[in-house]
């Protein structure tokens, strides 16, 4: 079997799918089940299915964290971790083979056999806690089909190292690596350019001088798929040793992604800072595993990689490759040169420790601090406090590179003072603390157009050899134009401003959608589209339910948001107009129909009309229309929340999922029953607060009760 290129970037890229597929089944030795004997620990489901987890200790909330995710997700649980631990395909067959390689040549498991040790007692503690909570559950369920046990400590800690990289654009790098050809020059010294295409996700805060009731508001607004492995899961842990948030995460996570406690609460976009650099190397043409650097041959480092394989259903095999290492990184031979990969948070370990602290923070320089442990590679977050603080901060793995270089570029890997070492120090990157303007906005926008003119970051305080996003999107367009317009803002304008549902005239989409507008259409032209043209023409930008515009203007706008998220050329306007006339026409009969007739959120039977758009502030991304006559809410607003302290600091929480807390369970009364508030957009209390929720208690157990 052989490795190409190609090959290893559809494993990865594809990886999703992979967490769904099927594990074989042997069966856990008994004695799990007396992991349970050393937690003391109680899950709480409320009226909605939520499971909020009570422990004495943080190892008993993670004991318990880890049991509730299982009850709940454990198809997309248990999947993970052979993937984590680079041998998929021994349970899985051959077509993981490529994954378990990935995982191999990018040295996660040589990094984590290294420096587990490394992490304090209390986080391993911690994360050990929590795979054994997933050992208690595969145990008392062996019929469900596990990975080899036991689940440790290290394979969580694997998977945060590894899933972090599909955030970022790693992928994007492969793809341009091993297409047929080389895709960049290799730089040299001169001018350069920057080229990041950020994706979805909302963020926003006002502080009591912008709030018309003088308040602190936060709305966590964080895209995702609306199912699968990385689509938002809620919960709420909490133990007698300072632990007590409540947010979302993705299923077989051991600390929150998004969320609040009873003083601060944040939220994350997803941000792409140039953060992978490729170097190309000068190999010896008599020697395909030497390179030249500083004028003298080096070695690469080869080991071998032995992956084991499960063919036709049952047979063993063992393949062995060979993984490739410079003094740069990972390195990929291809038919157009010899490729080394340096990507930020090469070997970073901390991710469990600095979400947990920042679960913990219980004020601004707490929650400051917990960012300073700086591990995660990316991610923006917006944050607000019970004191009246808000904060943004454009936060990443920046490396500190060599001056002069096109970095978007390939870089010459005969060079090794172009092998960076250091990031930039978290408190040098783009932030704004409490600006003037009373209000911070993170929409996958460039960090420097994130608050009110004088507030934000400058440019020209940063290199562009720091590969910062420039790119706006309309989601930021709009929003800075909502918040300057409706300063001071009140509780209901807050909300009106997160469900808003117009592109701004000022936007990047609308600037495309002008192109099909000017079409010039002769005489022979057929007479949908005219009456297309005139509908785009006519269109008010909004995307509400009842709107006759959307459907065929949303159509032209996404075929440009589409290309360029993945960084390809932007389509002719013509082409996809057109396309776009005939699809709706096939599909519905006419070029104008209702955007809620078009758009719609799908749940088993429950099939609703919703408003929103791609790259709206009420983000909905949807396909489908091709097959059924209306496209299927497939990403977007996900699980929100909208968190508050009043002026004298009282809390208040509302949120809703998009589906419910019984992600799998199709029989289960809490599998869509979310599903028509959140088309509704109603909110409810998450019953955060323990006197609150006693009331709407449905059951109360210890795991495996």
């Amino acid at each position: 079997m052989t490795f190409s290129p190609r090959l290893i970037l559809t494993l990865f890229i594809s990886c999703a799918a992979l967490l769904l597929s099927s594990c074989a089944d042997k069966p856990p030795t008994t004695d799990y089940l007396q992991l349970a004997d050393q937690y003391n620990v109680v899950i709480e489901r409320d009226v909605r299915g939520v499971p909020h987890i009570i422990g004495e200790r943080d190892v008993d909330t993670a004991f318990g964290f880890a049991y509730a995710q299982a009850e709940d997700n454990w198809a997309l649980v248990y999947d993970t971790i052979d993937f984590y631990r680079g041998t998929a395909a021994a349970t899985k067959g051959k077509d993981s083979a490529v994954t378990d390689f990935l995982v191999k040549w990018l040295g996660i498991w040589d990094d984590i056999d290294a420096n587990y040790s490394s992490l304090s007692p209390e986080v391993r503690a911690y994360i050990e806690a929590y795979a054994d909570g997933l050992n208690y559950y595969a145990a008392r369920h062996p019929e469900r089909g596990v990975a080899e046990l036991p689940i440790t400590g290290q394979d969580m800690i694997a998977g945060y190292m590894f899933r972090h990289l599909l955030f970022y654009g790693f992928a994007d790098v492969l793809q341009e690596v091993m297409s047929s050809e080389r895709q960049r020059p290799i730089s040299t010294a001169g001018g350069v350019t920057l080229n990041n295409l950020p994706v979805g996700s909302n963020a926003m805060a006002i502080s009591p001088s912008n709030s018309s009731e003088g308040a602190t508001r936060l709305a966590i607004n964080s895209h995702q798929p609306t199912t699968g492995p990385v689509a938002w899961y809620e919960a709420h842990i909490q133990s007698g040793e300072g632990l007590n948030a409540m947010g979302g995460l993705f299923p077989g996570s051991a600390t929150l992604g998004v969320g609040f406690n009873e003083h601060i609460a944040w939220g994350a976009t997803v941000n792409k800072p140039d953060l992978v650099d490729v170097y190309v190397l000068d190999v010896d043409p008599e020697n395909p595993l030497r390179y030249r650097m500083d004028g003298a041959w080096h070695e690469l480092e080869a080991t071998e990689l032995k992956i084991k394989v499960k063919l036709f259903g049952f047979l063993p095999w063992t393949v062995t490759e060979l993984g490739l290492r410079s003094a740069h990184g990972p390195v990929l031979q291809t038919d157009h040169g010899t490729y080394a990969i340096r990507y930020a948070g090469m070997g970073k370990m901390r991710q469990v420790e600095q979400w947990l602290a920042m679960s913990k923070a219980q004020n601004l320089e707490q929650w400051r601090d917990a960012l300073r442990i700086h591990s995660f590679a990316s991610f923006n977050f917006v944050y607000a406090d019970r004191d009246g603080n808000i904060m943004f901060v454009h936060n990443s793995l920046t490396p500190q590179r060599a001056a002069g270089y096109d970095w978007a570029q390939y870089l010459p890997g005969d060079d090794s003072s172009l092998i960076w070492q250091d990031y930039m120090p978290f408190d040098k990157l783009p932030q704004v603390i409490n600006p003037a303007s009373g209000f911070v906005h993170s929409a996958n926008q460039s960090p420097f157009f994130v608050s009110g003119e004088a507030d934000n970051p400058k440019p020209s305080d940063y290199r562009p050899e720091d590969g910062f996003p420039t790119r706006m999107t309309n989601r930021a367009v709009r929003g800075l134009e909502l918040f300057a317009e409706l300063s001071p803002i009140s509780e209901q304008e807050f909300s009106a401003i997160k469900h808003d549902k117009m592109f701004s005239p000022n936007s990047r989409a609308v600037h495309y959608l002008q192109g099909a507008i000017n079409l010039s259409l002769d005489d022979s032209a057929k007479q949908i589209y005219r009456d297309a043209q005139t509908v785009i023409r006519d269109w008010d930008l909004s995307t509400d339910v009842n709107n006759r515009g959307a459907a065929m203007s949303t159509c032209v706008i996404a075929a440009e948001w589409l290309a360029e998220q993945k960084g390809q050329p932007i389509p002719d306007v013509g082409g996809v107009f057109y396309n776009c006339a005939d699809k709706l026409v096939a599909a519905v009969g006419r070029v104008d129909p209702l955007w809620g007739d078009i758009n719609r959120h799908v749940r088993g039977d429950i099939n609703l009309p919703v408003g929103g758009g791609p790259d709206t502030l009420r983000a909905i991304y949807a396909k489908g229309l091709e097959e059924d006559g209306y496209q299927t809410n497939i990403a977007g607003d996900g699980l929100y929340y909208f968190v508050s302290w009043d002026a004298q600091g009282v809390q208040k929480v509302r949120g809703v999922h998009q589906f419910g807390a019984a992600t799998l369970d199709t029989e289960s009364p809490h599998y869509s029953d979310q599903a028509e508030d959140y088309a509704a957009e109603i909110l409810h209390d998450p019953l955060f607060d323990n006197e609150q929720r006693k009331a709407n208690i449905t059951r109360r157990y210890k795991p495996g009760e």
